[in-house]
């Protein structure tokens, strides 16, 4: 019982050593990244999370490939052909559970969502997602290819 109680002091007193005493983190950095944002409280020290950035962003030229994409890993199967909704919500109007922007739209295909929607990010290749986020920001727009008629 003697050895498990200093094993556990020796532990904690160790602890306490790394810690050094030293309560900066990288939170309270003078300058973080324009695309950096901080998450807390979290377990262990602050960290940097950095946002996804849509590397196809305004790129019209891969609009129709998004739109092939939406329907050839079965998008449409749910979501509808034209993603006006069927089993799984419209994207075509202004209501998102989850956040419309890019970087939220690419996590809801690679995380997954409750009520349904499948985590994808394992199965499709990481520039297909971005596609396919492409495409779903130009629904409702002048830009989007095959509009419902």
């Amino acid at each position: 019982m003697r050895a498990l109680i200093l094993t556990a002091l020796a532990a904690a007193v160790a602890a306490m050593a790394a810690c050094n005493g030293d309560n900066t983190s990288v939170a309270s950095a003078a300058t973080p990244p324009p695309n950096a944002y901080f998450v807390g409280p979290q377990p262990g020290p602050d960290r940097t999370f950095y946002q996804v950035q849509n590397p196809y962003h305004g790129d019209k030229s891969v609009l129709a490939d998004g739109r092939r994409l939406f329907v050839w890993y079965n998008c449409a199967g749910c979501h509808g052909d034209h993603a006006g909704g069927g089993m799984g919500p419209s994207l075509r109007d202004s209501l998102w559970y989850y956040g419309g922007d890019e970087a939220s739209i690419f996590a809801s295909i690679t995380e997954g969502r409750q009520h349904g929607m499948p985590a994808w990010g394992s199965k499709l290749p990481e520039g297909d997602i971005w596609k396919i986020v492409t495409y779903i920001k130009s629904l409702r727009t002048p830009d989007e290819p095959d509009p419902p008629r």
